[in-house]
């Protein structure tokens, strides 16, 4: 395999496998089964080209190197149903939370931390919730946990939560910074001490001071609507997100509204973008383009914008099991996972259910190619495209 050619890891978390293959090409280079991964955690990048996850089933955090011959270079025992995931700008200290799985209500407060470079790991007890984490680094690595109902960002040692005694010890923050009680959405900027919280409010930023967060002023959405999803462009240094608005009744899907958020952190300017309306989550980032995938009931379609400014929307074949009017998007329906490499022009769509992946060239709007790695893709799956050095692992939150 060529040293430049990108390599797209596709996820079928309920069939439980997992493929790796070539892009464009679609030479299988690994495949996993019996893995079920967990799709809310995702995929954090790893510097040269790995990714961390999490088996959900197993219990375990998976590193897995597909340009190495053999995928998974290392497993670890962690809590699980993990909830998110995130790693120290190295990549080499990683937090692992848990959340509320296929429960009703949340019910697990265990936090896991490792050392990938030692092995050493360990295992806490923090609050119950869906807490979201960033790791920051330096001579005194941190871990930032941010909770809600009450919502705050609680701050952690990492040294002190690694020397913890076996039997899961509940623990104590070192240091905790109020905020609304609606997060949800997490970012950090390696390098700066900056940590990012989306709420209904704006972004919220915090700034590392010694060994405690400090309040930064906080970044408004500018738009009636919020965003639920927050990521770092590790290519120019800024935060996208997808604001909602609308009625918030999961039945009224189809008319809820959509923007792309993209707030530059140098310049402090924000631009939004409308997407259409319907059903806009998760974002991908390849070299010159960000990627949205829109569902609705009168059609489908990807959603490019480009570095210059120009919106591109390419529709997509119908999904059979699609959301419909008077359900909601989330039950027993399936989606689309959308994945890109800020190394590559690529973008990868999932067609869920059909067990088929849709390859674009962002720069065209062509598709060049259709995957079918051989399992349904239920719920659309999920998915990342990693280069070996394509800098993805910038972002050091699990997405």
């Amino acid at each position: 395999m060529p040293a430049d050619t990108p390599v797209l890891l596709v996820s079928d978390h309920v069939d439980g496998s997992v493929h790796a293959l070539t892009v464009p090409e679609g030479a299988v280079v690994g495949r996993l089964s019996g893995r079920h991964l967990s799709e809310h955690a995702g995929f954090l990048a790893l510097p040269g080209g790995r990714v961390a996850c999490v088996d959900d089933r197993r219990g375990e955090l998976l590193v897995l190197d597909p340009f190495a011959g053999k995928l998974v270079e290392r497993a670890v025992p962690v809590a699980v149903p993990a909830e998110h995931l995130a790693c120290d700008p190295s990549g080499r200290l990683l937090a692992v939370t848990t959340g509320l799985g296929e429960n009703a209500e949340p019910w697990s407060d265990l936090l896991t931390v490792l050392d990938l470079a030692t092995g050493d790991t360990a295992r806490v007890r923090t609050r119950v919730g869906e807490p979201g984490v960033t790791v920051l680094g330096s001579d005194d690595p941190l871990v930032v946990l941010r909770h809600r109902e009450p919502g705050e960002l609680a701050v952690h040692r990492f040294a002190d939560l690694l020397a913890a005694p076996p039997g899961c010890p509940l623990v104590t923050p070192h240091a905790v910074l109020p905020l609304p009680d609606d997060g949800h959405g997490d970012a950090q900027v390696p390098g700066t001490g900056d940590v990012f919280a989306a709420t209904s409010e704006g972004v919220h930023r915090a700034r590392r001071k010694g060994d405690v967060l400090v309040h930064e002023a906080v970044v408004p959405w500018e738009s009636p609507a919020r965003g639920w999803y927050l990521r770092l462009d590790t290519r120019r240094q800024a935060l996208w997100s997808t604001l909602r608005g609308g009625d918030p009744d999961p039945l009224r899907w189809p008319e809820w509204t959509n923007q792309a958020w993209h707030h530059d952190l140098e310049t402090g300017r924000t631009l939004h973008t409308e997407l259409g309306p319907g059903l806009v989550f998760r974002l991908a980032l390849a070299r010159r383009h960000t990627a949205f995938t829109r569902i609705h009931p009168d059609g489908d379609e990807l959603v490019l914008l480009c570095t210059d400014g120009t919106v591109r929307r390419i529709p997509l074949p119908a999904l059979e099991g699609a959301p419909r009017r008077g359900g909601t998007p989330w039950e027993g329906v399936q989606r689309r996972a959308v994945a890109a490499s800020p190394g590559s022009g690529w973008i990868a769509v999932s067609r869920g259910g059909h067990g088929e992946v849709h390859v674009v060239d962002a720069e065209t709007g062509d598709e060049v190619t259709r995957l079918r790695p051989g399992t349904p893709l239920h719920h659309g799956g999920h998915m990342t495209l990693r280069g070996r050095d394509d800098g993805a692992d910038g972002d050091p939150v699990g997405r």
